[in-house]
């Protein structure tokens, strides 16, 4: 399996700025890009611009070099007015078509000799990856969705997952066909032919595993962990935080680590997926891979497994790695790293001692809202 090689080692960067911002992010967003943007550009040596914006930089020597933190996944075009080339200039990721960032690629489209797919779809990925997914489609009309949701609910329950949300947030258990139209009916149909619709097989007594690689200029660490679920101020299950075990290397290091067995199951079927992206758009390029990787229960009580989603941009497990490469900066002798972030909501303060606060505050999009991330003082096994 081909695997990429670290960034050029002097490529010095002279300012690390939280630029470019997803339109409407929330305040804990915005707080949780700016600590992590500071903490890159301390790893990194150089100052950090919080509110950058480049059409109020004449100021600024014209040789410059700028390193990008953006908190979403970049397009070509995007990245090329910022003079992004490689992923020695970001914290993230840049593709050639905006829906490769989402959940959309993770499965083939439904009738795909039928199907009008967008500009520049790879029809050879979702064959590529049926060993490491789980059973879905990727639709964009309510039509196909009520199609393929027949198809899924022949073996079992299935889940209907908005490609644009994150955390969880927006997804549905569906096991009949009344259900499977009620769910359908409350989808943005608009949205659904931009964007694409995902339907996916629905697992019971689901862990979901994060495996990871991330690379600043001159230094490299990988990961595995799992992520646990909270409840928001609203009673719904969404991401709660990440407690995972960092490597120095790539991919290839981590893998060569002895693991229990359900986390090297899970680091295979993500360097899978991600081997199986860099051929399909290999104009892609990425200095965060994070990937999603669910293990659960089958309709008939069988294990199974697959990647759920990928994440090339600022998530929520970045803290902490930003926190592992800090120690493996600091510690040349220091080979494995255990760091963790918690979000939990309302009067909830779960976060363990170690950690820094990120956020503690009512955000006007969620409410009461409390983020942290450290490393775990007493292992790194």
């Amino acid at each position: 399996m081909p695997t990429l090689s670290a960034p050029e080692s002097d490529s010095h960067a002279d300012l690390v700025v939280a630029y470019p911002r997803r339109l409407g992010a929330s305040a804990h967003e915005i707080a949780s890009h700016h600590a992590l943007a500071s903490k890159l550009a301390n790893l990194l040596g150089c100052a950090c611009a919080v509110d950058y914006e480049p059409d109020q930089q004449s100021h600024r020597r014209a040789d410059e070099k700028i390193y990008y933190v953006p908190n979403t996944t970049l397009s070509s075009s995007a990245a090329a007015r910022l003079s992004i080339h490689s992923e020695a200039d970001l914290y993230g990721g840049v593709v050639p078509y905006e829906f490769v960032a989402t959940k959309a690629i993770t499965h083939p489209m439904l009738n795909e000799a039928h199907a009008s797919p967008p500009a520049g779809w790879s029809p050879q990925m979702g064959a590529r990856l049926k060993d490491a997914v789980l059973a879905g489609y990727t639709v964009f009309s309510i039509e196909d969705a009520l199609h393929a949701g027949a198809l899924l609910l022949r073996s079992g329950a299935a889940r209907i997952k908005p490609v644009q949300a994150t955390a969880g947030r927006g997804q549905v258990k569906v096991t009949d066909e009344a259900g499977l139209r009620e769910a359908l009916r409350a989808q943005d149909e608009l949205e659904t032919a931009q964007f694409g619709l995902v339907l996916e097989e629905h697992l019971d007594d689901v862990v979901t595993y994060s495996v990871g690689t991330v690379r600043l200029p001159g230094m490299s660490a990988s990961y595995v962990g799992t992520q646990q679920l909270t409840r928001d101020n609203q009673g719904t299950a969404v991401y709660g935080g990440s407690d995972m075990l960092f490597v120095r290397g790539g991919f290839d290091a981590l893998s060569a680590q002895h693991w229990p067995a359900p986390l090297q199951h899970a680091i295979e079927l993500a360097r899978r997926y991600d081997a199986v992206v860099q051929e399909c758009y290999p104009d892609f390029f990425a200095s965060r891979r994070n990937y999603d990787v669910a293990e659960g229960l089958g309709a008939a009580g069988e294990c199974r497994r697959g990647v759920l989603e990928q994440s090339w941009r600022a998530g929520g497990a970045s803290m902490a790695e930003a926190c592992a490469l800090e120690v493996f900066s600091h510690d040349p002798d220091r080979q494995r790293v255990r760091a963790r972030t918690t979000e939990s909501y309302g009067d909830d303060d779960s976060r363990p001692p170690e950690a820094s606060i990120v956020y503690d505050d009512d955000d006007p999009h969620v409410g009461r809202i409390s983020k942290s991330a450290g490393v775990v003082s007493h292992g790194d096994t």
